[in-house]
Order: structure tokens, then C-alpha cells, then sequence
């Protein structure tokens, strides 16, 4: 399927675009030669491109859940929420840990779960953020992002198709892709 054309208002990605632009994070963090001890990616957001560096770069992934898109049908930013336990395969969070979203809105996330990863977890030695997108709203800059959005446009990832899809309308949507 087609993606419609991008605009000031609204970014449009594909699932090829989207997997490049990781695979671009990626790269510009090795790039940077700075090595890290494990990934902690924000869900929901930053689950997938966390999980592909995590792979990558062959270190343990966490997954921190995170909360301000709620109101307005997930349009518009509320407050944020931080999840009081986060889940890891491999020992406690220590070391140098690189933070993965997708973006940075306000930089209000990331920004919170930084400090809160200084103030509650004494064995991280450093913290570095990683996002595809920083709009032009964010208040905090990441160490590695791969675009700038002035326009603060909404941006239609791939994946959001399945945020109006429920396990009743499965059948008549995979339909759709059959040839």
C-alpha cells in the first residue's frame, strides 16, 4: 500500500521507510564509537527500534513503559505516566544504557525517565537518547536523532493501522492483502 504524500502537517511513513530510518540510528550510533551495556527502550513507541538496535549491536533490551498520549484518542499529550517496574532479561539496570523512543515531542519523556534512571538506579554510569524524529517543540535534544521536524507535523508511522484494528475485524482486513 501507498503512503499519501508527506506534508508540514503530517509526516507519512512507510514500513521500508521506517525500518531504514532505524537501521540510520543505528548506524549513527556506532558511528559515534560510544559503546553501551544495554538498551532501554519506552514503550510503545520506542519498542521497535529499541528491540532492532538491541539486536544489532547484540545487548540486552528493557523495556520501560511510558504514558502521555491519552486524551483526544491518543492525539493529544497528557501527563506522563512512568511504569514503577521495568522488565529485563538480564541482570539489573547498570552500566551504560542508551534510551531508544521513536521521537521527541515536547522532550518532556525523555527528559523525566533520564532523571528518574539518575535518581533511582545508582548503577548506570551514563545515559544517552536515541530518536528517529525530534520536532521542533522539544525542549530536550537527544544525543543521536536522525531528523529534525520544525513544522511539528503528526507523524503516521506504519504501525499505527492497528490502532483502530479489533480481533473481530482481523479476517475482512487480512482480505485485503491477498491476491
Amino acid at each position: 500500500m501507498n503512503t499519501p504524500a508527506s506534508t508540514d502537517k503530517d509526516l507519512w511513513v512507510s514500513w521500508d521507510e521506517y525500518n531504514r530510518l532505524v537501521e540510520r540510528l543505528a548506524l549513527q550510533v556506532y558511528e559515534s564509537n560510544w559503546k553501551f551495556d544495554m538498551v532501554l527502550c519506552l514503550a510503545r513507541g520506542g519498542v521497535r527500534p529499541g528491540d532492532v538496535i538491541s539486536r544489532i549491536f547484540d545487548v540486552p533490551l528493557a523495556i520501560l513503559s511510558t504514558s502521555s498520549y491519552r486524551e483526544e484518542a491518543g492525539t493529544k499529550q497528557g501527563n506522563l505516566d512512568i511504569a514503577k517496574y521495568m522488565t529485563m532479561t538480564k541482570g539489573p539496570l547498570a552500566g551504560r544504557i542508551l534510551l531508544v523512543d521513536d521521537l521527541a515531542d515536547s522532550g518532556v519523556t525523555l527528559q523525566r525517565v533520564r532523571e528518574h534512571l539518575q535518581a533511582n538506579y545508582p548503577d548506570v554510569s551514563e545515559v544517552r537518547s536515541a530518536v528517529i524524529w525530534v520536532k521542533g517543540t522539544s525542549s530536550f535534544t537527544p544525543d543521536y536523532h536522525l531528523e529534525d521536524l520544525p513544522h511539528n507535523p503528526w507523524i503516521h508511522q506504519p504501525f499505527e493501522d492497528y490502532d483502530g484494528l479489533r480481533p473481530h475485524q482481523l479476517a475482512a482486513w487480512m482480505k485485503k492483502f491477498e491476491q
